[in-house]
């Protein structure tokens, strides 16, 4: 692809680093919650953050209502891009863990084995309601789930267009996390995983946290970190290191 992909956008320097990891934001958020996490990788990796559509740079978008199409979109973006050859590590936070699998599949699926690592982070595998099952959450409902999981300021609340917008984003974000379910059946990836999570996080259950293993035939790691559902705050430097580290650094 000649031109820059609206999907992807870079955040630090690296145009010849060796590998480059891809971070996929959670319900509601967007491509620069990870700017600052450039600063964190060696030199030998660069930094790529999926920007979904309706949303910074591309508020004048739809939003996107099915699992399925956002990660289509992602996955052409990145099978498109110049640099589709080099050694990619996806990491997906909560919503974004899912949509990392779900383009990680349609990948492999299409041949290419450039992502050596999946890190999920702040989701469980199956996690949320049934894809039947209608879930309606009026504004009141919304604000007390985003407040109670920590990941927006309270001034956002206060301004009342600033709120519409951000609660439009948050109520599609919701119904797609609501009606998706990854499929029992699908084949493994090759890709090894890491799982990880807060270890007070309302959303995981650390019981049930280790089903990430079974959708690889690669290696299965998980690490739990102080903190609830936006843990990675206040560990951003310990997780890209864990994400970019080889495998023989154990």
């Amino acid at each position: 692809m000649s031109k820059k992909s609206p999907w992807l956008v870079a955040y630090g320097p690296g145009p010849d680093a060796e590998t480059r990891v891809v971070a996929f934001p959670h319900a509601g958020g967007s491509a620069s919650y990870f700017r600052d996490w450039a600063q964190h990788l060696g030199p030998g990796c660069t930094l790529r953050s999926v920007q979904y559509p309706g949303r910074e740079n591309r508020l004048a978008e739809p939003l996107v209502p099915t699992m399925k199409q956002l990660a289509q979109g992602v996955a052409e973006a990145l099978a498109e891009g110049p640099d589709d050859a080099r050694e990619t590590v996806f990491f997906g936070h909560s919503m974004g863990a899912a949509v990392a699998y779900e383009t990680l599949r349609l990948l492999e699926a299409w041949g290419s084995s450039s992502v050596t690592r999946l890190c999920v982070s702040g989701r469980e595998l199956r996690a949320g309601p049934e894809p039947d099952a209608a879930v309606i959450r009026d504004d009141e409902a919304l604000m007390a789930s985003m407040t109670r999981l920590g990941g927006t300021r309270s001034a956002v609340f206060d301004d009342p267009d600033l709120r519409e917008m951000v609660l439009d984003i948050v109520r599609n974000d919701y119904h797609l996390v609501d009606s998706y379910r990854a499929d029992p059946a699908a084949a493994p990836v090759r890709a090894d995983v890491l799982a990880l999570t807060g270890d007070r996080d309302p959303q995981v259950d650390l019981g049930r946290i280790d089903a990430w293993a079974s959708v690889t035939t690669g290696s299965y790691a998980r690490h739990v970190f102080p903190g609830g559902h936006f843990y990675l705050a206040d560990h951003a430097p310990r997780l890209m290191g864990l994400a970019t580290r080889s495998p023989a650094a154990g």
